[in-house]
């Protein structure tokens, strides 16, 4: 039994740290009024995150995540360990900018691909584990991702006026069919491999943590391996300081994140077949993101969001490019940028020239 005797709520989501009436501080999260709608509500989401948390510290014994101390699923409560004094990776990026914190952004992609890593070949542990707290369809998500991408994808890119049709399209199948069926390739994920989301100390060894596990499930590797790749939502632009590069700095965090990952899926190590796998998840990204044209259409010159948007297709060209794949859909991206750049002159900027980690102002 765990006793709250206060709180403080972490705005602006249903999370408080409290203090227990042992002296001892925790992570209380709890559900809403609503329910949520579509398949991922929020009673779906907190017996996710609970069942992967004690997949991963109760089954594999791992702790790159916090422990489930306690639960309450039909109150819509649980209570987590407190991973103070570790901070949000993002926060100090956005402080301090990437070259202060070259050491966290490695161990943030050392994480991911230990999470990989640990997870390869555990799918059907951990649906056991997850099915016990209530229905759940472990290729549904994979799918329906390969689908809406298809239909949405293909659609909003004919906006832009570049049909996608011919050796793109085949290689728009090759790809999908990838992260569809990743075969060794299939491992645990949070569902959400942003910087916001891995805990690290802001001074000393890092000791990443990974949190968020609401919308976790197994699916392709290569996904959480493109925030290293490709802006996300939060960013302009990811990678390192120019300046950085070469042996004093290490290796690059998406190599750092690969030899992680090769540990438990040695597939990693084949060039070919990792290059196709990253390049298909990071192009897929890039074609997810498309569905927002509507509303960066109506926002006024200037928006960082369209610079993003252009920023992001040229990240999976480039990364596609450089692992040697899928070069009919490193085209494709690199045209669609060319046509968001006609479309908002005000998005024709040189992204080449945006510090690693420049935050996308809101």
């Amino acid at each position: 039994m765990i006793n709250v005797v206060e709180w403080t709520r972490l705005e602006p989501w249903r999370v408080a740290r409290a203090r227990t009436d042992r002296g001892e501080t925790v992570i209380v999260k709890w559900m809403g009024p609503h329910s949520g709608r579509g398949t991922h509500t929020e009673a779906w989401r907190l017996r996710t995150e609970v069942a992967a948390l004690r997949f991963l510290s109760e089954d594999l014994e791992l702790s790159l995540a916090p422990r489930v101390l306690a639960e309450d699923l039909p109150a819509g409560r649980v209570v987590l360990e407190d991973l103070a004094p570790r901070t949000a990776l993002d926060g100090l990026l956005r402080r301090d900018g990437a070259d202060a914190h070259m050491v966290r952004l490695a161990a943030f992609a050392r994480a991911r691909g230990e999470l990989g890593a640990s997870t390869a070949g555990g799918a059907e542990l951990y649906y056991r584990r997850r099915s016990s707290l209530g229905a759940i369809d472990p290729d549904a998500d994979r799918l329906r991702y390969a689908a809406r991408l298809r239909k949405e994808g293909l659609r909003e890119a004919a906006m832009l006026g570049v049909p996608v049709s011919g050796a793109a399209e085949r290689e728009l199948d090759v790809a999908l069919a990838e992260l569809a069926d990743p075969g060794p390739f299939l491992v645990l994920s949070n569902g959400d491999p942003e910087a916001n989301n891995v805990l690290v100390h802001a001074g000393g060894p890092p000791d990443a943590r990974l949190i968020d596990f609401e919308f976790a499930g197994f699916t392709h590797a290569l996904h959480d391996a493109v925030c290293l790749n490709v802006p996300g939502p939060a960013w302009m632009s990811v990678g390192t300081p120019a300046r950085g590069r070469g042996s004093a700095a290490g290796p690059e965090p998406a190599e750092v994140y690969r030899r992680a990952l090769a540990a438990g899926v040695p597939q990693a190590e084949d060039e070919r077949r990792y290059g196709v796998a990253l390049a298909a998840a990071c192009v897929a990204f890039a074609l997810a993101r498309l569905r927002r044209l509507p509303v960066l259409d109506a926002r006024p010159s200037g928006d960082d969001s369209r610079t993003q948007l252009v920023a992001i297709l040229e990240a999976a060209a480039h990364t596609a490019q450089t692992h040697r794949a899928l070069p009919q859909l490193a085209g494709l991206c690199r045209h669609l940028a060319e046509a968001i750049r006609r479309r908002w002159p005000d998005a024709d900027v040189d992204i080449t020239a945006l510090a690693p980690y420049t935050p996308r102002r809101r």
